[in-house]
């Protein structure tokens, strides 16, 4: 591959299982990772959206660093990793530093981040390989194997890779970044956090076990999407206003932001439930699409998955991953927990090309990895 627009598109997720789909990364190419520092503390202290909003902010960050341009990130819950091409390393180091300065001023939270070459992720004998999940006609997210994101990740946070710090007033471009979604409950018993990780060396054995759990999974009205046909549900006052207005005040008072923040999601609103159209604007489709587009499973190094799940669909798949687990293929931890939530990123309302992440609403993809830790 030259540019990351040259890998194809699939629209099918199971495919995604396939290790043949992906591409390997030029070898000149940087990764970068981000990690919430103490977020296992954190979602004990209810803080988890706050988490998510940080995670978020890394890709948003990324994304106006990149002008534009497209490029393969994941979002994780509790962070978020990404690669570039090494025109765009300086631009890309100076956002991750400059997130890492606003999560610690406006939320006092602690944010790891780093910018790996790819190259010393071969030389430590991993890889990273990509794949393009188209999840609607207008946007698709990135799916990583090859186990060279996780690599990274563990020399971050091993401090060995550590960004210089940026000035204590930077502020990333984070236009766009907002969680006025309400909380999605279950409607078919629990939404469940799965994090599954394979073992050293058994890649192959991991994809079937994969596309057994994929298949379960698809039995699920609409896979286990957590959102409505319609969308997301819509409450006004939007509980996330006051993070919203952390991120678009830059420096300015909190207060106008949050006051900005309630007033766009209270048109919104009205918008919704009245079905009025204002300049072309549709909110009752712009809503549909949030769910058409919404990244609720991905590859990342691993199965990660946040579902809507009903009581016998959680026990078949438990089942087939403890055999997994207890045959060494992988490892894995879940989180069971009442409702999802959403954090969006939407650059221009007037386009499709908006995104959006959901995790659980009860610590999710964190606690689901710390439950995985525990085992061993």
């Amino acid at each position: 591959m030259e540019t990351y627009t040259d890998i194809p598109k699939h629209g099918s997720f199971s495919a995604m299982a396939d290790p043949d789909r992906y591409t390997p990364l030029p070898d000149d190419w940087l990764v970068g990772t981000s990690d919430v520092v103490g977020s296992t503390q954190e979602v004990a202290q209810g803080r988890y959206k706050t988490v998510n909003m940080v995670g978020a902010a890394v890709v948003s960050a990324q994304i106006y660093a990149m002008g534009g341009a497209p490029f393969p990130y994941v979002f994780g819950g509790d962070g978020a990793a990404f690669a570039v091409p090494p025109e765009h390393a300086e631009t890309c180091a100076n956002a991750l530093a400059a997130t890492r300065s606003w999560a610690r001023r406006e939320f006092d939270m602690g944010l790891r981040v780093a910018l790996t070459p790819l190259r010393d992720i071969r030389a430590a004998g991993h890889d990273v390989l990509v794949a393009r999940y188209q999840v609607s006609e207008g946007v698709d997210y990135a799916m990583f194997i090859g186990g060279g994101i996780s690599w990274a990740e563990a020399e971050m946070k091993a401090d060995r890779r550590s960004l210089p710090e940026a000035p204590k007033d930077a502020q990333p471009d984070l236009t766009g970044l907002s969680c006025r979604w309400s909380h999605m409950p279950a409607q078919r018993g629990q939404i469940v956090s799965f994090v599954i990780a394979p073992s050293e060396g058994r890649d192959s054995e991991f994809a079937a076990v994969a596309k057994t759990v994929l298949s379960l999974v698809q039995k699920l009205d609409r896979g286990g999407h957590p959102a409505s046909v319609d969308g997301p549900g819509v409450k006004w006052p939007p509980a996330g206003a006051k993070l919203e207005a952390h991120a678009q005040r830059g420096l300015g008072s909190l207060a106008k932001a949050r006051r900005v923040a309630l007033f766009e999601s209270f048109v919104a609103w009205v918008l919704i439930k009245t079905g009025l159209k204002v300049g072309g604007f549709d909110a009752r489709r712009y809503r549909r699409v949030v769910g058409e587009n919404a990244d609720f499973r991905k590859f990342d190094d691993g199965l990660k998955m946040t579902l809507d799940c009903d009581d016998n669909t959680i026990a078949a798949l438990r089942s087939v991953l403890d055999a997994g687990q207890k045959n060494g293929v992988l490892s894995y931890g879940w989180h069971a927990q009442d409702e999802a939530m959403m954090t969006c990123i939407v650059p221009f309302i007037m386009e499709d090309t908006h995104v959006h992440f959901i995790d659980g609403a009860g610590g999710g993809y964190t606690q689901a990895a710390t439950m995985m830790k525990s085992k061993f």
